[in-house]
């Protein structure tokens, strides 16, 4: 068994598609949209095979502030070094996305920070 794919609503479904296409090198499909539900998505891969679903579609609620909350917690992006993990995080803060953790070793042998990504979403860049 492997994960098929992760899926996240947006709010608005370009800017999301471009966050993670530029920080994070996804290449996105072609945009599916269903008008009879007011629904569109876009598929991104990644290097490593991985696949991120983003969704947009009237009626979904936006995130209630920065409270952790069941279910999902946060996607993972390994990076494959100390160094580029801290690159990446000053760089993404230079241009103003929000660093909810900085560069550091976890109890759990991780090393890593924490970003926001444009919906609030927890985007760990680890090793």
């Amino acid at each position: 068994m492997t994960i098929a794919h992760v899926a996240l609503w947006t709010e608005q479904l370009e800017r999301s598609r471009e966050f993670y296409a530029h920080w994070f090198g996804g290449v996105a499909g072609a945009n599916y949209t269903n008008a009879a539900k007011g629904f569109s998505s876009y598929f991104l891969r990644f290097e490593s095979g991985a696949a991120l679903e983003l969704m947009q579609r009237s009626g979904i609620a936006p995130r209630a502030g920065d409270a952790e909350r069941l279910g999902y917690a946060h996607l993972a992006f390994a990076t494959g070094g100390e160094a580029v993990v801290r690159d990446l995080t000053e760089r993404m803060r230079a241009a103003g996305v929000p660093v909810l953790g900085e560069p550091r070793w976890t109890g759990d042998g991780y090393y890593e920070s924490v970003v926001a990504d444009p919906d609030g979403n927890r985007i760990e860049i680890t090793v």
